[in-house]
């Protein structure tokens, strides 16, 4: 689930706390908006620390050093073939 999933999980939870009055038999919509909006804000807290640990870049410690070998006579193992 993404940032676009979590704050519709938040609007929709507040929707349905603060917003309706409808009643349902066996179903009480505002704690079902008020569990939307915790799982909404988990959500949200999750994505940002994920997201904050990609953005962390840590320079490498030994300076990476590509050689170019050239062989004179062509590429040989060493045992004359």
């Amino acid at each position: 689930m993404g940032l676009g999933g979590c704050i519709i999980l938040i609007a929709a939870g507040a929707i349905l706390t603060f917003a309706t009055d409808w009643n349902m038999k066996g179903v009480n919509l505002d704690l079902v908006g008020v569990i939307f909006m915790i799982v909404g804000l988990i959500g949200v807290a999750t994505f940002s620390s994920i997201a904050r640990r990609r953005r962390v870049v840590v320079p490498p410690t030994t300076p990476v050093v590509e050689e170019e070998r050239h062989h004179p006579g062509g590429y040989s193992n060493g045992y004359g073939a």
